[in-house]
């Protein structure tokens, strides 16, 4: 990373969504007090803006909406007010006509302390979410935080007509430790880090097509990719068709069909044709992406 970079990684929320746009207006700032109903009963620490922040700006140009997690405050978790946060922006959005929203999702998924509300809260973003695209306005997601993107906001990523991620970043339904209690250090090894990204990282949901641009972690290359995505968006159909699922369907059927048997994603690699894999997998991400567009699987923009 040259001197001029801005890790994306080691930013926070504000940070991110103020340096990615050209200028951002806040929606329900902190000086709106609105915190979650649920965490003062459990003595659980709270945050004047329940660990999300939303609002208006503009890139370049283009009117966006953002929503930015905040992966310091409860590891980014969704709950009932954060949930509402990131669903009133979506539906203010089907009103107001933005050329796009753009989430930056750093999070493990529901807020575990809030149960069911946080789990309704997911749901309704998702709902929200393909409720934007119905409407013809892209939604576009960005991960380079270091909690990742996993559980029910995962979902929610998929949901969405791109995802941006570095290969710091990670994306998965769940989690290492979730996936190692459940079933034991056999079957996942939480502690074993190069096998967590080897597994959920940037560079192999890329490969696999989970995402569909693979960035440096720099905060100005999370916004020209932005802006790449939305210039080949504005002349293609942003709203989710039966045709689509059916693709969708179709490839993880192939993927299951294909690598079903295969436990390592290095193995992976190679029965995808890739030659070298380690050598691939060293490479910084503009050449990585240059070498792994013939390979990968999934959806192009």
């Amino acid at each position: 990373m040259n001197a001029s970079s801005h890790s994306y990684l080691e930013a926070t929320a504000r940070q991110r969504v103020h340096a990615l746009l050209d200028s951002f207006e806040e929606f329900l700032p902190p000086s709106q007090k609105l915190i979650s109903p649920h965490l003062a009963q459990l003595n659980a620490p709270a945050s004047f803006d329940d660990g999300v922040v939303i609002g208006e700006g503009r890139l370049q140009g283009k009117t966006v909406y953002a929503a930015a997690q905040e992966g310091g405050f409860m590891g980014g978790a969704v709950g009932e007010v954060h949930g509402a946060k990131l669903v009133g922006l979506m539906r203010r959005a089907i009103v107001q006509r933005p050329d796009a929203v753009l989430m930056l999702l750093d999070t493990g998924g529901v807020r575990l302390h809030e149960a069911n509300a946080g789990l309704i809260a997911v749901s309704e973003v998702m709902r929200a979410v393909l409720d934007v695209r119905a409407a013809g306005i892209p939604v576009i997601v960005l991960v380079g935080g270091s909690n990742g993107c996993f559980g029910g906001m995962g979902i929610v990523a998929r949901c969405t007509n791109a995802i941006i991620m570095s290969e710091e970043a990670r994306l998965a339904m769940s989690g290492p430790e979730v996936i190692e209690t459940a079933n034991g250090v056999e079957e996942f090894d939480s502690r074993d880090q190069a096998l967590v990204w080897r597994t959920t990282g940037g560079k192999h949901r890329f490969l696999l097509g989970d995402c569909q641009m693979l960035v440096a972690d720099d905060i100005n290359a999370f916004r020209q990719a932005a802006l790449d995505v939305l210039d080949k968006l504005a002349h293609a159909s942003v709203e989710l068709s039966l045709d689509e699922l059916s693709q969708e369907q179709a490839m993880l059927e192939q993927r299951l069909e294909n690598y079903g048997a295969l436990h390592e994603p290095m193995e992976i690699w190679a029965a995808m044709g890739v030659p070298a894999p380690q050598q691939l997998a060293m490479l910084e991400a503009d050449a990585f992406m240059a070498m792994a567009s013939q390979y990968g699987q999934g959806r192009p923009l």
